[in-house]
């Protein structure tokens, strides 16, 4: 085991976590938006040899972000035009706890819902069940943290982001083979707890089959919700940046063969390109990894941030909430002023949301951006002018 890489501060939990995963991996960093998850701190980049970690790459598999630059300026909006676009965005996207998809042209017919992969399921009512679930909420952005922005560049340059995963299909994925690989039936829930599974193995060999063909899902779902409202906007696509973050990838470091785990983590190898989102209040970037090759980004497996990285959890923030009710028990860090106060002050136009999104409850994106070092250059700073979220009361069970 190589010592850990790690950017940034982090609290004693956190760092325990790393440690943790560090013990079973042969390399590990994490990156300096990096807080407590469930298992591998978010944040973390483990390496491993033939083998993958269902709890590293976590319940929403291929969880990412995709960015569209289009041929729209800012100055053919009005402040008017923006308000009914965001109206329009929020009607025409489902959001919320496992929706279906409204639109007529979502991907149902997409390649990969005839892909060999859906036999790695263990029955054929286990695949048809989520293969159908698959077609119904392809396109769906869900709740959470998942959103659908609309940015302008420095140079007055309309860009459309948005941030997902695989929805209800990657969690009974992952919740699936957790429980497989602890010698439960499929379907049976299972604690999360660290499992590696060798790859050569039937378990692992299934899990990394299902578990790509989730990511080519998520981006078939980010891919056409980005489009759709770049159709909403009246606009071209130029230029597409689209990453996973939750993942995992076979890679070449350090002159030998890994199994790489992202958990909230963008790869930034030299020149690569990514979208890494800020709060709902704050300017999102587009990267790339440094171009130098440096040391420190060879350390890092060539990863970088995917956001600003959460100062308190959700319930820290906006309180105790009865789960089946809505009603609050007891009230938390952030008040609906503070939200509106922030958001309003930026001049954002919000749509949905709720408190355990304020960016009262984030990092700072430039401060994280800092200590990743000179590891990724900004090529473009997005001031958010739209931002559309699942409400505050809409509970997503497939959410990272």
């Amino acid at each position: 085991m190589h010592q850990p890489v790690i950017f940034g501060t982090h609290d004693v939990k956190t760092l325990a976590q790393l440690e943790d995963v560090a013990s079973r991996a042969e390399r590990v960093a994490l990156m300096a938006d990096g807080h407590l998850g469930y298992v591998m701190p978010i944040g973390g980049v483990a390496a491993y040899r033939d083998q993958v970690s269902v709890v590293g790459v976590g319940f929403d598999i291929a969880c990412g972000n995709a960015a569209i630059r289009t041929n729209r300026r800012l100055p053919e909006y009005t402040r008017a035009d923006l308000e009914h676009l965001a109206d329009e965005i929020q009607r025409t996207i489902s959001f919320g706890m496992g929706r279906t998809n409204r639109a007529d042209d979502a991907p149902t017919d997409h390649p990969l819902f005839e892909h060999p992969a859906w036999d790695a399921l263990p029955g054929k009512h286990e695949r048809e069940g989520l293969r159908a679930k698959a077609r119904n909420q392809v396109g769906t952005v869900g709740g959470g943290n998942h959103y659908v922005d609309v940015f302008a560049d420095e140079r007055g340059d309309i860009w459309v982001g948005v941030h997902f995963g695989s929805r209800g299909f990657g969690h009974t994925v992952a919740s699936g083979f957790l429980a497989l690989s602890q010698g439960k039936k499929w379907g049976e829930r299972a604690p999360e707890t660290e499992v590696l599974l060798p790859l050569t193995r039937p378990l692992g060999h299934d899990y990394w089959h299902l578990m790509t063909l989730a990511g080519e899902y998520a981006y078939a779902g980010r891919e056409w919700v980005a489009r759709k409202v770049v159709e909403i906007l009246g606009g071209e696509e130029l230029e597409l940046v689209h990453n996973h973050h939750n993942f995992a990838w076979k890679e070449r470091h350090h002159g030998t063969d890994y199994v790489v785990v992202r958990k909230g983590a963008t790869p930034a190898f030299p020149g690569q390109k990514g979208f890494v989102g800020g709060s709902m209040g704050d300017d999102a970037v587009i990267v790339e990894g440094a171009r130098h090759d440096s040391e420190r980004q060879r350390a890092s497996l060539y990863s970088t941030v995917h956001g600003a990285g959460r100062v308190m959890s959700r319930t820290a923030a906006r309180g105790k909430v009865n789960r089946k009710t809505g009603a609050l028990i007891s009230p938390g860090r952030v008040t609906w002023h503070m939200l509106r106060e922030w958001v309003g002050g930026k001049g954002v136009i919000l749509r949905g949301g709720g408190l355990d999104e304020s960016p009262h409850a984030y990092r700072r994106l430039p401060d994280v951006l800092a200590a990743q070092g000179d590891t990724v250059t900004v090529l473009h700073t997005l001031t958010p002018l739209i931002v559309v979220m699942a409400g505050e009361k809409e509970f997503d069970p497939y959410k990272d």
